[in-house]
């Protein structure tokens, strides 16, 4: 086991049942999830020593979020209990070419008006071997960018490698704001993981011939900004995710990763969705195992790509699947045929 840190934001997620429009809903179904966080369970699931740091409070909905980590044993001895209450967001899942919708509820959340004495980096990081974030993170406020900030210095004094997947969101900070947090932060960036718009949106890096809504992936485009992106900021490594949406239920899915010496693609999924939200997230968590286990980089995107597709047929945040089914797909066995 794999002693792994992540931190980030929990959050309650509230979603009406099946394609029901928020209009429409009068009940919504109550899970967990949060970038970093789904992150950790998919790790846990791995076999590995998942820690998620955060902060939540001490009432029965901050443990009721606490607990959602412990059911697949992820490590919350980190997390701090204060605050008054958790971030909540809202999905509305689309279909056909309605596109899914999320509303954020997470103003003054627990984690959001943490401070940097509630967290001991030192201890926390204590036998770590791997510490992932996203810019979803220090996007929250100043305060909360420091602890990441802070966090990330004390890996790069340990030896600790740092991923950190972009994830731009512009419900949270403008595009401007986001360049000059995540400039600084990321100098201490080993793994750099984006989409087909993070990189444009938070360091105006973009590649050339690709319409992401149209669904047309260029595949020089994106060797030329993951090269961008390490030439800029002295990545190791950059993995860039290729989503070519059809409709709201069906996506082409594929990654690649850039090692500084080898562009490598994956192979490419056609996927009938059930949930893609955490689908970045599962692919982060395929990825930080694959390289912790020492894959090449070829095989390390095959086994995150895999991840990431059968998160897509899982209900809720978190990627609840095995190594075995991940290295099965990666593998070619793709049928969906029943299992006895």
């Amino acid at each position: 086991m794999k002693k792994v840190i992540t931190f980030g934001e929990l959050m309650l997620r509230l979603a009406p049942a099946g394609y029901t429009r928020f209009v429409q809903a009068d009940s919504f179904g109550a899970t967990y999830g949060g970038g970093e966080a789904n992150v950790a369970v998919s790790l846990a699931n791995y076999g590995h020593d998942a820690h998620f740091v955060s902060k939540l409070p001490a009432h029965e909905i901050g443990q009721a979020a606490l607990n959602s980590l412990r059911k697949y044993g992820v490590n919350t001895s980190d997390i701090v209990r204060g605050g008054e209450r958790v971030g909540i967001y809202y999905l509305e899942k689309g279909a056909s070419q309605r596109p899914s919708k999320v509303i954020y509820d997470r103003k003054d959340s627990a984690i959001a008006k943490a401070s940097p004495e509630d967290f001991d980096w030192d201890q926390i990081l204590d036998g770590a071997e791997w510490f992932h974030t996203t810019g979803i993170t220090p996007a929250l406020n100043d305060e909360v960018a420091d602890i990441t900030l802070e966090a990330m210095k004390k890996c790069h004094e340990k030896g600790i490698p740092v991923s950190c997947d972009l994830n731009y969101r512009n419900k949270l900070w403008s595009k401007e704001k986001a360049n000059k947090v995540m400039s600084e932060l990321a100098k201490y960036i080993d793994v750099c993981i984006a989409n087909e718009e993070d990189a444009k949106d938070v360091f105006g890096i973009e590649a050339a011939n690709t319409d992401i809504h149209g669904g047309q992936i260029n595949h020089e485009g994106y060797k030329d900004v993951a090269k961008q992106l390490m030439d800029t900021f002295g990545f190791q490594k950059v993995a860039i995710t290729l989503r070519e949406s059809i409709s709201a239920n069906r996506n082409l899915w594929s990654a690649m990763l850039y090692d500084g010496n080898e562009y490598c693609f994956s192979k490419k999924y056609d996927l009938n969705i059930v949930d893609r939200v955490g689908g970045g997230d599962s692919f982060g968590g395929g990825l930080i195992h694959a390289l912790m286990e020492g894959k090449n980089s070829q095989d390390a995107i095959e086994f995150a790509v895999a991840a990431s597709a059968l998160k897509h047929s899982v209900e809720g945040d978190y990627n609840l699947v095995s190594v075995d089914e991940v290295e099965k797909l990666a593998q070619g066995d793709g049928s969906g045929r029943v299992q006895r």
